[in-house]
């Protein structure tokens, strides 16, 4: 199997490193790579969307699994699909959409893989009422380092299943998963958009979401004084075909065509600073609207994966997402701490995202609990970003909370340790499966997880 020298990154584009990555077409190619490859060790990759350096290896070996995408089997009457890790969220969604099923939760972005999506356990706009991906993960073939195939489920191998899910990859490679899908009449969702003020006007907005299925807000993070916090919050309902437009009535479940977009180039740097973003951000504010509207899937749920490649906005610099999670008794003084120093601070951060979670899946080093996660995107400045991040991981551990693994690229040892208080139970499962720990990646040594050569 060819062995490729690259230079990979996440999707922040920030780090950047030379890694040897493989791409295992079949199940014996890829037991192959992790028995016998060159390299001291592995970790898995699928489409690159994980932000920081998760997916990366810095000198050392990345399997990407994007040859391994299959459908294995799909039961048309309970929408159980079986496929492998390699698998697309696009692909499920061209495949069977169509035929009146959809994902029961997904991220800003279909373009993850079914693997990538269960190591990072994600998560949706809907986390308040279904929680993570995790909820609807009946089992997986997992490949450990000796080379044995273990099936995982809540019921078998449950200590697995657990240290697996949100796990980022380190306990072995993900080959196969069954998961439970999502019947629905329509490709469209009952959306009623409402302008906040502030912060507490927002929080105020969400504390109805009990309703809505769907629950997810901008946050104009540049605002401040009476108006911090401010933005523009989404609650939506799954739309029936009886309610749809007569237009879009003869076919509900059909995405409406739209031309793709792309970003050709890296912008330069000083396109993309805090003065751009300001009045990017008034201007999205002021002239949003109010009131109810139809939005079908792909504006709803991924609203830039028609723009390709625009994470170039950010340059080549690249930028890093922050992903910060508060439980619900610290939210509210939490999230004013940060938006302060965000704001203070001058951060070109246009992708802010508020979203309300609820009760915390099986996974060890899953993310989310009952409480609040704001999502945040600076670009890259070194030093200076380092410790404005380094202050907001103090923010966090002052109030109880955690960052996102997925999202992750700067954050200490001991910070994540800190975060993360089922540590020593994944470890202790990672070290049974892999005590050579024949599967690492470049965050795992940043945080202490594998030792750093």
């Amino acid at each position: 199997m060819e062995v490729r020298e690259e230079l990979l990154s996440g999707w922040g584009n920030y780090p950047v490193e030379r890694c040897y990555s493989v791409r295992p077409a079949t199940l014996a190619a890829l037991t192959d790579a992790v028995m016998r490859g060159t390299q001291p060790n592995y970790i898995a990759r699928g489409l690159g969307r994980a932000y920081g350096d998760s997916a990366l290896n810095r000198q050392r070996g990345v399997i990407v699994q994007t040859r391994l995408d299959r459908f294995l089997s799909f039961d048309e009457h309970s929408g159980i699909l079986e496929c492998e890790a390699g698998v697309s969220f696009a692909t499920i969604i061209q495949h069977l959409l169509p035929r009146g099923w959809f994902l029961p939760t997904t991220p800003g972005t279909k373009y993850v893989t079914v693997g990538g999506a269960i190591a990072a356990d994600v998560h949706g706009k809907n986390h308040h009422i279904t929680g993570s991906l995790g909820n609807f993960l009946l089992d997986f073939t997992l490949l450990t380092a000796s080379g044995e195939l273990l099936t995982c489920s809540p019921q078998h191998n449950a200590e697995v299943f657990a240290a697996t899910l949100g796990g980022m990859g380190l306990t072995g490679i993900i080959v196969s998963a069954r998961l439970q899908l999502k019947r629905v009449a329509s490709a469209y969702v009952h959306v009623d958009y409402r302008k906040t003020k502030n912060l507490d006007e927002t929080l105020a907005s969400f504390a109805a979401d009990h309703e809505y299925e769907y629950a997810v807000a901008w946050i104009d993070c540049l605002a401040s004084a009476a108006s911090l916090g401010r933005g523009v919050v989404m609650l939506g309902n799954e739309a029936s075909t009886q309610s749809l437009p007569q237009p879009l009535v003869a076919h509900p479940l059909a995405l409406p065509q739209r031309r793709q977009l792309s970003v050709p180039f890296y912008l330069p740097k000083l396109v993309l600073n805090s003065w751009s973003t300001k009045a990017f951000n008034t201007l999205y504010y002021t002239r949003h609207h109010q009131g109810l509207a139809v939005i079908d899937y792909e504006t709803f749920f991924y609203p830039l994966d028609h723009i390709l490649h625009w994470n170039r906005i950010y340059g080549r610099r690249g930028f890093v997402q922050y992903q910060a999670f508060f439980p619900s008794e610290t939210a509210s003084d939490g999230l004013v701490t940060v938006l302060e120093k965000v704001s203070r601070e001058k951060q070109a951060s246009f992708l802010a995202v508020l979203k309300r979670s609820g009760p915390a899946s099986q996974g060890l080093l899953s993310f989310l609990s009952p409480g609040y996660t704001l999502a945040l995107d600076f670009p890259y400045t070194g030093p200076d970003l380092r410790r404005l991040l380094g202050e907001l991981d103090a923010v966090l551990l002052k109030h109880g909370g955690r960052l996102y693994m997925a999202k992750d690229a700067m954050t200490t040892d001991e910070a994540f340790a800190a975060m993360y208080p089922r540590l020593p139970e994944f470890l202790a499962i990672k070290q049974r499966l892999d005590p050579n720990n024949r599967f690492a990646s470049s965050q795992a040594r940043r945080l202490g997880i594998v030792e750093a050569l």
